[in-house]
């Protein structure tokens, strides 16, 4: 469910007045990530990397309040759920964009990114969840990435990770994640936290 609320009776009444209107709200954070347990994890479950990956994105950010609120053309937004927003290849070789709902369990969440995302490729046609709160992602899988600045445009106000290709050493896999936030849902010590709890999801695999 998604409801309007007054900023004021929120933690982000003063983000609010300082960022609404500001032209440029969006910070970007970056870190690398020990993704070792993750890559592990596909061949234990049977999972593919991306959407093991978008599951702790998932549960993470499930832990932070501030994921929970979202402005919207100069209002602010509660949600009670949560949604990982994926772009997928489709058939006919375009890109369309495709909502899942998070789930703590594993397996749903397997079942519905598989789902999904097949739909959403065949029929080459985009899916949205008006009422849950995005958390969108972008996997450029062709090649390596140290760091990803998104574009900023207020039809799109929610947090985005982004990240490339994982790099293989000699005893760990790292994967450089880029995270983009509106400055009135978080700052960055919110946002610090969601990346501390993420690293620590991953490595729970």
């Amino acid at each position: 469910m998604k409801i309007e609320v007054n900023p004021h009776d929120t933690t982000r009444a003063e983000a609010f007045d300082l960022w609404m209107t500001s032209p440029m709200p969006m910070v970007t954070l970056t870190k690398t990530f020990d993704v070792s347990a993750l890559v592990k994890a596909t061949k234990k479950y049977g999972v593919k990397f991306n959407a093991l990956l978008c599951w702790s994105i998932g549960k993470a950010a499930s832990m932070v309040d501030e994921f929970y609120l979202l402005p919207e053309q100069g209002k602010l937004f509660k949600f009670d759920n949560i949604a990982i927003n994926v772009i997928v290849n489709n058939s006919k070789r375009g890109i369309n964009s495709c909502d899942i709902p998070f789930s703590e369990d594993l397996e749903e969440f397997s079942y519905n990114y598989n789902t999904l995302t097949t739909q959403c490729a065949d029929e080459c046609k985009s899916s949205f969840f008006d009422d849950y709160m995005i958390v969108g992602t972008s996997a450029m899988v062709q090649t390596e990435l140290d760091s990803i600045v998104n574009q900023y445009t207020d039809k799109f106000a929610n947090p985005m990770l982004m990240w490339g290709k994982y790099r293989k050493q000699s005893f760990k896999t790292t994967l450089p994640i880029s995270f983009q936030f509106h400055h009135v849902q978080m700052d960055g010590g919110h946002a610090a936290t969601f990346l501390e709890l993420l690293q620590k999801e991953i490595k729970l695999f």
